[in-house]
């Protein structure tokens, strides 16, 4: 079990948690192919996609409401599609492949294999959400909601080549117990920053 060191001392607010981007996706987000297309799987309020945005890259949407990202609904560069992951339907994006798939604070198994087969040759899988034992810190505590010791490394295994994985205990934007990747598809790997914490 990798040790996640602290990123910070200061609480955070729940506004602050709904609007920072995750410090993992920033971390991996020059990995991302320059102007490359990036989905955001239950995007919420929309603090991945509008980074992305802002880093110039389009970017599609995937949540069950709409609110949180309404402001950005107008925009030629931003896709919404307003779904529930886990209705049993058909997967909304059918073969598209996109240069990045972020994922935080969202696990649903079944559509797993469909998350990994949407990242495109040279992109990126950059996830980050809660694993069992989290119950100690609160929320979530169901299992369903709880990736098991290394479910994200075989998630990826034999399709993306891992670059980077964490299990343990943050602090930041609340104390909790996350698994998280930055996996890509394809043997070429530049851009991100090194794993020692170089530029």
């Amino acid at each position: 079990m990798v040790d996640v060191a602290e990123r910070g001392k200061r609480s955070v607010t729940p506004r602050e948690r709904l609007e920072t981007p995750s410090d993992w996706v920033v971390r991996f987000a020059p990995a991302v192919p320059a102007a490359a297309a990036v989905l955001d799987i239950a995007c919420g309020t929309g603090r991945h996609s509008r980074f992305f945005l802002e880093r110039g890259h389009p970017v599609t949407g995937v949540d069950r409401y709409s609110a949180g990202v309404s402001d950005l609904l107008g925009r030629e560069d931003f896709t919404l599609i307003e779904t529930d992951l886990e209705s049993g339907g058909d997967w909304p994006l059918g073969t598209q492949e996109f240069g990045a798939v972020v994922v935080t604070n969202y696990l649903f198994r079944p559509i797993l294999p469909r998350i990994v087969g949407a990242v495109a040759e040279g992109g990126v899988l950059i996830y980050e959400t809660f694993a069992e034992g989290n119950a100690r810190f609160g929320r979530p505590r169901n299992p369903d909601f709880l990736l098991r010791s290394g479910e994200l490394l075989r998630a990826v295994d034999g399709t993306l080549t891992t670059i980077a994985y964490e299990h343990g205990e943050v602090a930041r934007p609340a104390s909790a117990l996350v698994q998280r990747i930055c996996a890509r598809r394809g043997s070429g790997y530049s851009g991100a920053p090194r794993l020692d914490g170089g530029s």
